[in-house]
């Protein structure tokens, strides 16, 4: 468990101050790593790099946070500087780029420690290897996703061998082969088939699932590859089929995964024991903790964008553009109460939604309020809540744990519910998406995968002629109704997740979307057209607008990072990315 949630946990210090990163000239030599415990040390490090709901008081974690999207309205603090992109400008560090070579370097030394040892072409070194492999194949993932072309490192650099050190770029798509020959190893090789809480086969499945499904994506929206792209999208139904007929199933209720913990206990499930989830990262009382729930339950809130809000779909199946009642009113309740004397008084509530919810995808009543509130017009929830405003209007209640104490709820590093860090409906929409842009999408396709996310949603099922047939006029995307149907349901089901939103619309060649200036609704929020506050809130028309007046412009530039000017000065191969050379306006 300690592994899991966290390698650097007190009770653990001993060991790792004989097991840290760099090794000692001393300990760094194959008599070490012929030592099944010490590489298993090693191994356990790299928990650290998934950070699923945060650590302590932290921000970092990457369920909620990574707010640049068309899902989540807001920024952290109270300033109300418009938070445009990733970059404003080129930074005096590339922070990705230097940690995730650090970790890459640190695998490396793994994969040639083991190399080294007697344990090279045993079992268990080979599993050693495959893990490592599957993590170095995740690293360069994301620095791909970053950065585009980047230097392909597979061993551990000498610091005085400079031709080595100091490289061009490789080719994205190099680096990417690399990647996928990388989990094929670790398919191969990892011994444990399946485990939510150690890696795992299974894992190594779903990391390939999520690093082909982006590479397929980039192929062919952006290269115009399409044998690259069919290759990749290929190699999804594999790994989702491989997971499909692992006897994983979906939790009854959406949001079940979301808020659970380690060990069942009152009345709270445990994250362990849900079927849905493929692997987790752990939290528990006095030994990592984190505060996601905190953040979403008192104070100033990111809420939902009204374009997030609109994407879901009414319990008919149809979206809000087929609807005579678009139904996204507040309204406020009217409460009577009868005094001892019988009469009665009128007592108002909150702006209410309720009756919003009530007509939608069940996804949305699980993942947002029923009331709106905002600055001057604060809301508490009535168990273990304190009072919030939200930059949007809505509330985000879909990480909230009702049976924590008030303290637990909301205090910095008090939550301990366990993060899902990959999961089956994932896969089902990995699934559905990769056989969809191949064209060999069926019925049946649809009710192995996704119909069973509708039907979990309270949504009727589907078929490919009925998809391809809506024809929803707010398609935005320039892809075909049923790709805008499929691609609906994922941004519905991973709502706040992972920064998956982002990144999706990066992969699919649409991040011009959060343009506010061609785009408005990713920026506005709840209709409060009947909210009786004397607080003067920034509407455009009837909807809640925090950032009323900023405009968030795209460039193309936007796809790709730009690296630092410490990383362009110490290393004159490497060139800046397009678009970032000139100081940003």
């Amino acid at each position: 468990m300690l592994a899991v949630v966290g390698a650097s946990l007190t009770g653990c210090n001993d060991f790792l101050d004989d097991n840290r990163w760099p090794l000692d000239k001393q300990s760094n030599n194959p008599a070490y790593w012929s030592n099944s415990v010490n590489v298993q040390g090693q191994i356990d490090q790299i928990y650290n790099n998934f950070y699923g709901y945060g650590n302590a008081a932290g921000r970092n974690g990457t369920f909620y946070f990574q707010s640049l999207s068309d899902d989540q309205v807001g920024i952290w603090g109270s300033s109300v500087e418009f938070n445009t992109w990733n970059n404003l400008q080129t930074p005096g560090t590339a922070s990705v780029w230097n940690s995730t070579y650090q970790e890459i370097r640190h695998i490396n030394s793994i994969i040639e420690g083991v190399e080294s040892g007697s344990l090279a072409e045993d079992v268990d070194g080979k599993n050693f290897i495959g893990i490592a492999k599957m993590n170095r194949a995740w690293q360069y993932y994301d620095l791909v996703r970053h950065y585009g072309d980047v230097p392909l490192v597979l061993t551990v650099l000498d610091p005085v061998d400079h031709a080595a050190l100091y490289g061009p770029r490789t080719p994205r798509n190099e680096v990417m082969d690399q990647a996928l020959e990388d989990i094929e190893y670790a398919i191969k090789n990892i011994t444990t088939a399946s485990s939510k809480i150690a890696f795992s086969r299974d894992l190594a499945y779903a990391i390939k699932a999520e690093i082909c499904l982006y590479e397929a994506s980039m192929a062919k929206y952006h290269q115009k590859d399409n044998a690259r792209a069919t290759k990749f999208y290929g190699e999804v139904v594999k790994a989702c089929e491989a997971l499909m007929a692992g006897g994983y199933d979906l939790e009854p209720e959406y949001g079940t995964i979301y808020n659970s913990v380690w060990e069942a206990t009152g009345g709270i499930p445990s994250l362990q024991a849900s079927p849905e989830v493929i692997f987790m990262k752990g939290y528990k009382i006095s030994v990592l903790q984190h505060s996601l729930v905190k953040y979403t339950n008192i104070g100033e809130i990111l809420g939902m964008s009204k374009d997030a809000f609109d994407s879901y779909l009414f319990l008919d199946g149809k979206p809000m553009s087929m609807q005579e009642d678009k139904n996204d009113e507040g309204v406020i309740p009217v409460y009577h109460i009868t005094r001892e004397d019988g009469t009665v008084d009128e007592v108002e509530g909150q702006l209410n939604i309720k009756h919003c919810l009530a007509a939608r995808d069940k996804r949305l009543s699980a993942t947002i309020d029923t009331c709106v509130f905002y600055e001057g017009y604060s809301w508490a929830r009535p168990v273990n809540g304190a009072d919030m405003a939200s930059k949007s209007g809505y509330g985000v209640k879909k990480f909230y744990q009702p049976n924590f104490t008030y303290e637990e709820a909301t205090t910095d590093g008090r939550n301990y519910t366990c993060a899902p860090l990959y999961w089956l409906a994932e896969i089902y929409l990995a699934y559905a998406e990769a056989k969809a842009e191949l064209g060999t999408i069926s019925d049946n396709d649809l009710n192995i995968s996704i119909n069973k996310l509708y039907e979990r949603a309270g949504l009727p099922k589907q078929t490919v002629a009925g998809l391809s047939a809506m024809n929803d006029p707010a398609n935005n995307m320039g892809v075909s109704s049923l790709l805008w149907e499929i691609r609906r349901c994922r941004r519905c089901e991973l709502m706040f997740d992972k920064g998956q939103r982002y990144w999706d619309l990066v992969r699919w060649h649409n991040l011009d979307i959060l343009d506010n200036t061609k785009y408005p609704n990713v920026t506005l929020g709840a209709n409060v057209k009947n909210s009786k506050s004397d607080h003067t809130v920034k509407t455009s028309g009837v909807y809640m607008d925090f950032y009323k007046g900023a405009q968030r412009v795209f460039t193309d530039r936007e796809y790709l990072f730009p690296l630092g000017v410490d990383q362009l000065n110490l290393n004159p191969e490497l060139t800046q990315n397009p678009g970032w050379e000139r100081p940003s306006k």
